[in-house]
């Protein structure tokens, strides 16, 4: 596993709670919402054991409606013990990342 899958795996939690914070979407919404923004190896059969997990733990809560275009799709909500995990998950998130972009401030990229 690459250090990139590492270090998503660690933060992709955060991710899709942040995702489902502005919206309710379903799985693969979530996963081209993702896609969007630069996660491009984040796949639909990674995303789905991430819900399912997150809805286990009572962060988020998923219910099923009906689709404009196809079948009905499980959307996910952010609950309010969801709301209080991505405020944790930010707080220590940018605990890290700040002092790391000091670090690295400076250096070019290729």
């Amino acid at each position: 596993m690459s250090l990139r899958s590492q270090l998503l795996k660690g933060i992709l939690d955060g991710c899709v709670l942040s995702v489902i914070e502005k919206e309710p979407v379903y799985g693969y919404e979530l996963s081209k919402k993702l896609q969007e923004v630069g996660l491009g190896d984040v796949s639909e059969g990674t995303i789905y054991p991430v819900l399912l997990r997150l809805q286990k733990n009572g962060l988020i809560s998923g219910r099923v409606q009906p689709s404009e275009s196809g079948p009905n799709r499980k959307y996910y909500y952010l609950t309010e013990q969801g709301k209080e995990s991505l405020d944790t998950i930010t707080s220590e998130w940018m605990q890290i990342v700040n002092p790391v972009h000091l670090l690295f401030k400076g250096r070019i990229f290729s």
